[in-house]
């Protein structure tokens, strides 16, 4: 009778992993990138970022200002990681000493510049589906839910982690960022003043990070001190006394 209890279990441990490797979920179960910080971490599936997944994020308004907070999150993200970054995106007017600052050296980023959205999304998934690349990044205007599809199956496949930067020119643009997507996590980075020194001079930027969307999890809201020179982020310190604004959750379908 132990005996086939045993081989019983065998039988549904292999069914089961062979159901997470058709599903892809198996991939983003062993392998995350956690933020190292724990409020954040807490809220995400695994613990992390998940690789093979896409994720998405957004400046919090329509200006410059908060748009590159967004690619800066991104950079921090990506200079994480070990191996190439690919950045595919239209307009070349990334500050590349702002990346180094947040642990993202060029020299460890191909950039590859399109003519038009099409090439960026073509691009994207090419990269993705290539592996072996520590990130793909792309910045986009619209994600269609039939390409964002595509785009996470090439990351499923090849376990490689998928970032687009939603970046726009006109205020019409923007409400397409509250679309349904693929994409595993949707976030939003808004900038709030630097938080304060002891003694006069430049606080270090602070950014409101929206965690909009997350696949089976909760989204929140986290004040957090920018990404330092090896893309970490951290928790407020001027929030300790203000857990409403900290660390705010909410549900999402």
């Amino acid at each position: 009778m132990t005996t086939s209890v045993a081989t019983s279990n065998v039988v549904l441990d292999k069914l089961r992993d062979k159901i997470a490797s058709l599903d892809g979920t198996g991939l983003r179960r062993r392998s995350v990138l956690p933020f190292g910080v724990g409020e954040i971490d807490a809220q995400l599936p695994g613990g992390g970022l998940a690789y093979g997944a896409l994720h998405e994020v957004a400046g919090g308004g329509n200006g410059a200002i908060d748009g590159a907070a967004a690619a800066l999150f991104i950079g921090g993200i990506a200079a994480r990681t070990t191996g190439k970054v690919v950045w595919c995106l239209t307009r070349f007017d990334l500050f590349f000493p702002a990346l180094a600052q947040v642990g993202l050296h060029p020299d460890r980023v191909i950039f590859v510049e399109c003519d038009k959205e099409e090439t960026v999304l073509a691009s994207f998934e090419e990269a993705l589906r290539y592996g072996g690349l520590g990130a793909v990044v792309a910045e986009l205007v619209r994600l269609p839910m039939i390409a964002s599809r595509r785009l996470q199956l090439a990351a499923e496949k090849s376990g490689t982690l998928g970032l687009v930067i939603r970046r726009w020119r006109r205020q019409t643009e923007a409400s397409d960022f509250g679309m349904p997507t693929a994409a595993a996590t949707r976030w939003r980075i808004s900038v709030l003043p630097s938080e304060p020194l002891p003694v006069p001079g430049v606080g270090r930027p602070r950014w409101l990070a929206e965690l909009m969307r997350v696949r089976a999890g909760e989204g929140g809201e986290f004040v957090i001190g920018a990404c330092d020179g090896q893309g970490r982020i951290c928790l407020s310190s001027d929030t300790a006394d203000r857990p409403d604004q900290a660390s705010r959750s909410f549900a999402l379908a």
